[in-house]
């Protein structure tokens, strides 16, 4: 049985990965971190408010908190040489090299997005933009609940990476057009976020040439996919040596 520490385990995603876990024989939840621990849920596991007062053993760390733990993460799972899953969005680029520094010491698992169907979006968008790129302009729409905090949002940025390094020539991302008062031009990548209500996730990738019009959309109707992921991720993190993995890993 695979040994999990879930970092932000009290809020929502933690709550979600803790109740999959629960029903998962394959995996256990053996701690927790959490800085509110005035929130704390009824688990089967110690939750504590700092990694260095872990006395728990484990074999993945799991991180659904936030950016802001990152220094924290990254400092105890190369202690440990535990590998770890990062499942946060809103990275800067400090911290994202920051992350690939550590990767020489460590296992670690990024991605913008831990959705398996999403993850498979992200290949059928690099296929489609090889074959139309030339000839066919990009735009990417994300909607997302009003409480998402980062925009675009990094699922959409993957998307977007995904197209461009398909193209012939590498393309500008556009993320507002309201200062642009000319035509689109050839070379750029238009990306759009809307935020409000409870929506999950909505990607919409769109192809427009000549007279037609392909679109790719992948919905999210619950979270509950994303912290699905994740412990397929840890399942492939087990036993892991250094280096950076992600989804594209797991799907092969």
């Amino acid at each position: 049985m695979i040994k999990l520490i879930l970092f932000g385990c009290n809020g929502y995603m933690g709550r979600v990965v803790t109740t999959l876990a629960d029903t998962d024989p394959a995996v256990t939840i053996v701690a927790g971190i959490d800085i509110n621990l005035d929130t704390q849920q009824r688990n089967d596991y110690p939750v504590y408010k700092a990694a260095n007062d872990i006395t728990e053993d484990a074999d993945i760390i799991i991180d659904f908190s936030s950016p802001s733990a990152l220094d924290s993460l990254l400092n105890y799972s190369t202690k440990k040489q535990i590998p770890l899953i990062l499942c946060a969005t809103g990275y800067s680029p400090e911290q994202i090299n920051e992350i690939e520094k550590a990767s020489t010491k460590t296992a670690i698992f990024r991605s913008g997005n831990m959705s398996l169907g999403i993850n498979l979006l992200i290949d059928l968008v690099s296929r489609a933009s090889a074959v139309l790129g030339d000839d066919f302009d990009i735009e990417i729409v994300e909607k997302h609940h009003k409480r998402k905090v980062d925009a675009p949002s990094g699922t959409a940025l993957m998307l977007a990476g995904a197209a461009a390094n398909a193209l012939p020539e590498k393309p500008i991302y556009i993320y507002e057009r309201e200062s642009k008062r000319e035509p689109r031009s050839k070379n750029e990548i238009g990306i759009s976020s809307v935020r409000g209500g409870t929506v999950v996730g909505v990607h919409d990738v769109i192809f427009a040439g000549q007279d037609e019009v392909i679109e790719i959309r992948h919905t999210a109707t619950s979270r509950d996919v994303f912290a699905a992921g994740a412990i397929k991720a840890a399942k492939y993190m087990h036993n892991k040596s250094p280096g950076m993995y992600n989804m594209k890993d797991v799907l092969r």
